[in-house]
């Protein structure tokens, strides 16, 4: 299945860059124009992954990285366009230029650098392993013979491929759209633990009332940052420069704020 996908992305990745040949062929990154020229800066992203995108209950697209997004392209003169897109075709959607950047919660890793390149890190991250409060799990081997749940294309799914004592320790790996619904299923006995980001589950415990708790042991360390296709790097510098400009003015840390209590982010730290 992985080596499908990656065939189907670089078929996608190939298709770009025929589109784009003039532009390539010349040396000239036209992303930052383009952008500004269309008035509009696509993001694209998974709309059921609170606190950094999601939908308030009136349907609006809030969070964290949404209104880090916004004062971003206010900065850069255009409007922010928040594009929910199937988080599991996440790389063709930036591939075949649907939108202009991946900005979501999105984790850093070597198979995604071969294929786009990152802004600096924003915010830090662990893939953690989140239980009932009343289960009698306490570290990753307490697992042997569960069953587990994971978002779909996910970097939790990946770290669970990545951590392969604890993938071989386990009975079964089901996946999940989206991460609220694997929750439904743990709340209800379904699953054994979730398997997600630790900044997300952190947020979903105290604002769900859900008696659920996070193994202290993690799978891995990560970093957020915001994905670009691989010649957008005028693009991706405007949106470093801003976040730095913000991260001075304490725009950056306001806005943390707002979401978690407290400045947790890491620009220019």
């Amino acid at each position: 299945m992985r080596k499908l996908l990656s065939l189907i992305l670089i078929a996608a990745l190939s298709l770009t860059a025929l589109t784009a040949a003039g532009s390539a062929e010349s040396g000239v990154d036209n992303s930052l124009s383009n952008v500004k020229e269309k008035g509009t800066f696509i993001l694209g992203l998974d709309d059921s992954f609170p606190p950094m995108g999601f939908r308030s209950e009136s349907g609006e697209i809030v969070g964290f990285d949404i209104d880090t997004a916004r004062e971003v392209a206010s900065r850069l003169g255009v409007e922010l366009v928040p594009q929910p897109i199937d988080w599991n075709s996440k790389e063709q959607e930036l591939a075949t230029g649907n939108i202009d950047c991946i900005w979501n919660g999105f984790t850093v890793t070597p198979e995604r650098e071969e294929v786009m390149i990152f802004s600096e890190a924003y915010l830090r991250n662990a893939q953690v392993v989140v239980v009932r409060a009343d289960s009698p799990y306490q570290t990753l081997a307490d697992l042997e013979g569960a069953t587990i749940g994971v978002q779909a294309g996910s970097s939790a799914q990946e770290a669970i491929e990545d951590t392969p004592d604890f993938k071989d320790s386990i009975d079964e790996v089901i996946e999940f759209k989206e991460n609220l619904t694997a929750l439904m299923d743990l709340e209800i006995g379904g699953l054994d633990g979730v398997v997600m980001d630790l900044v997300v589950a952190n947020y979903s415990i105290q604002t769900s009332g859900k008696d659920f708790r996070v193994l202290d042991e993690t799978l891995t360390q990560e970093e957020y940052a915001i994905g670009f296709r691989k010649n957008d790097a005028a693009l991706r510098d405007a949106v470093n420069s801003e976040l730095e400009a913000m991260a001075t003015d304490g725009t950056l840390a306001a806005i943390s704020e707002e979401w978690f209590g407290d400045d947790i982010t890491v620009v220019g730290k």
